[in-house]
C-alpha cells in the first residue's frame, strides 16, 4: 500500500508540474510562446503520466480488492516484489503508450497557424495545426486513449463493486458507512480524472463544443485529483495519520512526544 501511495505522491507532483507552470505564465504574465520541441515533449510527458495513473488507480484498486475481499491472503498475494513489478508495468506502459501517437503526429508540416486553443500544449489541439489531414492520427490517439482511461475504470468500478457487495455483509452499520465513504470518496477522484479526460478527448470530434468548456475540464482534471488524492489516500488512513502525528511529537510540533 505504501509503495502504491509513494507512487501516487510522484505522479500528482510531476503530473501537475508538466502544465502549470505554463498556464500560470499565461494567465499572470500573458506569455503566450512555447517553442516545438518544448511543446511537444509537453505533449509527451502529460499524455504519459495520465497513462501512467490511470494504470495506477487500477493496481491501487485491485490491492484494495485483494485486502478486503480476500484479507487471509493479502500478505502472500500483494508482496512488495509483486507490488513493484505491477508498478513498473504501469510506468513502462505509460511511457510507451504516448510514444505512436506523438510520431506521427511529428510526421505532419506544420505550416499554417500556430495558435494553440488551449491553456497548454494539449495533443490534439496542436492536431488541429497541422497542413495535412488528421484523419488517422486523431482515430489512433482517440483509441489508444479511451482504452488507457476505459479499460481501468472498467476494472476499477469491477474491483469497487466486489468490495462493496463484501462490505453489505459487515454486521457492524458503522463499519459499512464508514467503507461506503472511503469507497464514494475513491470513486469520486477517479472518476473526475478519467471520464473527464475522456470527455476532453471525445469534445474535439464533436462540432460545436465549447472550446472554454474544454479547457476548463482539462484545468479540472488537471488541478482536482492531485489536490484530492493526499487527502483520500493518505490523510484518511489511520496508519499514515498515526505516523505524522507521532512525527510531529518527535519534533515537538504536538504535545505528547
Amino acid at each position: 500500500m505504501y509503495l502504491l501511495i509513494c507512487n501516487l505522491a510522484i505522479i500528482d507532483v510531476t503530473l501537475p508540474t508538466v502544465t502549470i507552470p505554463k498556464m500560470l505564465a499565461l494567465f499572470a504574465f500573458d506569455s503566450r510562446s512555447i517553442s516545438f520541441s518544448a511543446c511537444f515533449t509537453q505533449i509527451l510527458l502529460y499524455l504519459g503520466l495520465v497513462t501512467i495513473e490511470s494504470f495506477l488507480l487500477m493496481v491501487m484498486a485491485y490491492d484494495r480488492y485483494i485486502a478486503i475481499c480476500n484479507p487471509l491472503r493479502y500478505p502472500s498475494i500483494m508482496t512488495n516484489n509483486h507490488v513493484l513489478k505491477r508498478i513498473a508495468c504501469c510506468w513502462v506502459g505509460g511511457l510507451c503508450g504516448p510514444v505512436i501517437p506523438l510520431v506521427l503526429a511529428l510526421r505532419l508540416p506544420f505550416c499554417g497557424p500556430n495558435k494553440v486553443v488551449h491553456c497548454f500544449c494539449d495533443h490534439s489541439a496542436v492536431l488541429r495545426l497541422a497542413c495535412a489531414e488528421i484523419v488517422i492520427n486523431s482515430y489512433v490517439a482517440l483509441t489508444i486513449a479511451l482504452s488507457v482511461l476505459f479499460i481501468p475504470l472498467i476494472y476499477i468500478l469491477f474491483s469497487y463493486t466486489r468490495i462493496i457487495m463484501s462490505v453489505l455483509k459487515i454486521a457492524s452499520s458503522e463499519g459499512r458507512l464508514k467503507a461506503f465513504s472511503t469507497c464514494g470518496t475513491h470513486l469520486l477522484v477517479i472518476s473526475i480524472f478519467i471520464l473527464t479526460a475522456a470527455g476532453v478527448y471525445i469534445s474535439y470530434r464533436i462540432p460545436g463544443t465549447s472550446a472554454d468548456v474544454r479547457i476548463m475540464a482539462a484545468v479540472l482534471q488537471n488541478v482536482f485529483p492531485p489536490l484530492m488524492n493526499p487527502i483520500i489516500y493518505c490523510l484518511r488512513t489511520k496508519e499514515i495519520r498515526d505516523s505524522f502525528v507521532k512525527t510531529f511529537q518527535r519534533h515537538k510540533i504536538l504535545p505528547g512526544g
